[in-house]
């Protein structure tokens, strides 16, 4: 992999990955971190890439494995046994506030980013690509590696706990009204 081919990735998909990685992980420093570690393997991976994707997905899918290592890790160090650790149905819930790289979000979407702390991994990961980061439904399966059907199926289902997540929160009166 030639240098401009590197700096055109770089430069041309920086600023969405980290974003996707910082609203996964709410943490600046990690998603900086784990933005080294996705070029790293981009690096490594490039001469692999068969062009049947564009390079945005491609991109994206090692984004995602970058992230799902990052909170297989994080599991294990809380003891929690590794084999016991399953992306899709787990929640991941994060002590972190949203970083200030969220600020430009309004409010709706913060207070989304928020409530997906109570969806499963799979359908963080969904939500986020779908409305934060504007991937078309066919761009999602391709980064996940999952049918359409799947993608929708997923997303209706977090829409569906996401809606009732918030409305219970609307009704203790956490979610305020100016």
């Amino acid at each position: 992999m030639n240098d401009s081919v590197f700096h055109r990735l770089y430069d041309s998909y920086h600023q969405d990955v980290f974003q996707f990685l910082i609203y996964l992980v709410k943490n600046r420093q990690t998603a900086e971190d784990l933005v080294q570690e996705v070029y790293v393997r981009v690096l490594r991976a490039y001469s692999k890439f068969e062009g049947k994707s564009s390079e945005k997905t491609w991109l994206f899918s090692i984004a995602k494995n970058v992230a799902i290592d990052h909170f297989r890790k994080q599991a294990v160090r809380k003891k929690r046994l590794f084999e016991s650790f399953d992306w899709e149905t787990m929640q991941l819930p994060s002590s972190d506030m949203l970083p200030e790289d969220t600020v430009q979000l309004n409010d709706e979407m913060k207070t989304l980013l928020i409530a997906l702390d109570d969806c499963t991994g799979d359908q963080k990961m969904v939500i986020i690509m779908r409305y934060f980061q504007e991937l078309s439904i066919a761009e999602t399966a391709q980064v996940l590696n999952w049918s359409e059907g799947k993608v929708k199926t997923t997303q209706h289902r977090a829409i569906k706990a996401l809606r009732e997540r918030l409305s219970a929160k609307e009704k203790e009166g956490i979610v305020h009204h100016e």
